[in-house]
């Protein structure tokens, strides 16, 4: 068991020992880990840390008076996303620490606009099985109840089960705009027109797309409509630090009415030191993300971030190709954005021992369970990586075959 020394060690030698730990993990900026990171150039990747490193010892907590140029900071954040995002002149939204905060105030905003508004002791949640586990993990927090419906064979949500799932308790539908596990949009516009006329909240959850589907619209995809924008929607979440390319925690959470965030906030004067209300769930708050975000996107700009997406895509499509042209392997179609999922055609490759395989040559490789696959999620440094990716995954795949063939 590790104790606190006795006596401190100089930042010299912790700097090494940092460093030596950092070994044994995967190769990121040379483009071997498609998850968990998102990087672009060296060159952002230092304004973001200059920036944070700026207000590294501010706390969001004390935004309002302490600290005025941290609240400006977030506003502004906020007023881009609402801008890129659809949201109107009443639009309202929340700084936070990523998506898994972002859904939980939603479902939580959604829970207590359900109480007062509708009188459900215990409102229910429905959406399709696809959606983020952080929304059943909020519902759990909670004590709310989530029913979870099928897929149709394209991925999408089967829209009449959707339906049918609907009582008297439910106060929320929930979707996603693409859903991670196969990058797929569910419909939008026809679930908020669901939600509109039975008066129901609607959660987009763009956690993923939210910061990518308007650039690759902008470069001329088809991209269906999913943001504020659509009528019945009520509230959106995106993430930051993914495609938004800010430091890690940074999510909004973006209402279309502001009035909705009076649902959200939590305010409790019942001790000694006075009345105390949070927007978030957290208390302090570091602000280093808040000016990560801001320094990022006002660095990126819209043409800054199309450039992210012709990369994106474009490696998508060189991924597509290459993988196509290796005998045994399948493009699951369809798929949206970023994701990318490829499965095996051939009997004798397991697809998840080629996942190990590429794995051993030092290629981080996600699983994907309903369909069996690999599951990748691009991003920028990934696409530098693709030749060797694809050599490998040749290689790997024929590995397989030859080992089932030998026994």
């Amino acid at each position: 068991m590790t104790t606190l020394p006795e006596v401190g060690t100089n930042w010299s030698e912790l700097r090494d020992r940092l460093q030596k730990m950092k070994q044994a993990d995967y190769a990121w900026r040379v483009g071997r880990v498609p998850v968990f990171l998102y990087h672009h150039t060296e060159e952002l990747l230092r304004i973001s840390q200059e920036a944070y490193i700026e207000f590294f010892n501010e706390n969001g907590l004390g935004r309002g008076k302490a600290f005025p140029s941290v609240a400006k900071l977030e506003t502004e954040v906020i007023e881009m996303g609402i801008g890129l995002l659809g949201g109107g002149p009443r639009a309202g939204g929340t700084f936070t620490s990523g998506g898994t905060e972002s859904i939980f105030l939603a479902i939580k905003t959604a829970r207590d606009w359900a109480r007062k508004e509708k009188g459900i002791d215990r409102p229910k949640i429905v959406m399709p099985v696809s959606c983020h586990p952080a929304a059943s993990k909020a519902a759990d927090y909670l004590r709310m109840d989530v029913v979870r419906t099928p897929l149709r064979p394209d991925f999408s949500p089967d829209i009449g089960l959707l339906e049918d799932a609907i009582d008297e308790r439910t106060c929320m539908i929930y979707a996603s705009a693409p859903g991670y596990p196969h990058g797929v949009f569910d419909p939008i516009e026809e679930i908020g027109a669901i939600a509109k006329n039975r008066g129901f909240w609607f959660h987009v959850d763009a956690c993923v797309g939210g910061f990518l589907a308007p650039f690759v619209r902008e470069i001329g995809y088809p991209i269906p409509a999913f943001d504020l924008s659509v009528s019945g929607v009520c509230s959106l979440s995106a993430d930051i630090h993914k495609y938004g390319f800010g430091a890690k925690g940074a999510s909004l959470l973006l209402f279309a009415d502001r009035e909705y965030q009076k649902y959200q906030r939590f305010e409790f004067s019942n001790w000694p030191r006075g009345t105390y209300i949070t927007d978030t769930f957290q208390g302090t708050r570091g602000a280093g993300s808040i000016a990560s975000a801001w320094a990022v996107m006002n660095t990126l700009g819209h043409a800054g971030y199309r450039e992210i997406a012709r990369v994106i895509m474009d490696a998508k499509q060189r991924l597509v190709e290459g993988i196509e042209q290796i005998n045994g392997l399948q493009i699951i179609r369809p798929s949206y954005l970023c994701i990318l999922l490829y499965a095996s055609n051939d009997p004798r490759v397991d697809i998840y021992a080629v996942a190990d395989r590429m794995d051993e040559m030092g290629w981080y490789v996600g699983k994907s369970v309903t369909p069996k696959a690999i599951h990748i999620a691009l991003n920028p440094v990934v696409a530098r990586a693709l030749d060797d990716y694809l050599t490998d995954l040749a290689a790997s795949v024929a590995h397989v075959r030859s080992t089932n063939m030998s026994e």
